[in-house]
């Protein structure tokens, strides 16, 4: 029932921008964390950020002063805007609640490939 569809990735030239979005149904998207993680082929999956229904936000540092992650509960959408874009930030990124994470349940994501 709960459905989360990332969109907006694509292929940017190092020091680029992106805005990826999350658009989530089949929930009370107001009462939830969101979180955005990124996966690369043979590695393991990485919390990027989070964003609690108040407002607060965290970053992990290999994105801090870079991304910026909002949420606009009215349109139940999630937002990652990524600046200053690095080769090493190429990877699938997903969205994704407290729940989904513990059950291992993850949609599609959207591929950033940050290239010259």
């Amino acid at each position: 029932q709960v459905q989360l569809v990332e969109s907006g990735g694509g292929l940017v030239q190092p020091g680029g921008s992106l805005r990826l979005s999350c658009a989530a149904s089949g929930i009370i998207f107001s009462s939830y964390l969101m979180g955005w993680f990124r996966q690369v082929p043979g590695k393991q999956r990485e919390l990027v950020t989070t964003v609690t229904n108040g407002g607060s936000t965290w970053y992990a540092d290999s994105v801090k002063g870079r991304f910026i992650i909002s949420r606009d509960n009215a349109k139940n959408t999630v937002y990652l805007q990524m600046n200053s874009l690095r080769p090493e930030d190429t990877a699938v990124y997903y969205c994704n609640i407290p729940a989904g994470v513990k059950e291992n349940r993850w949609g599609q994501g959207t591929q950033v490939t940050v290239s010259s």
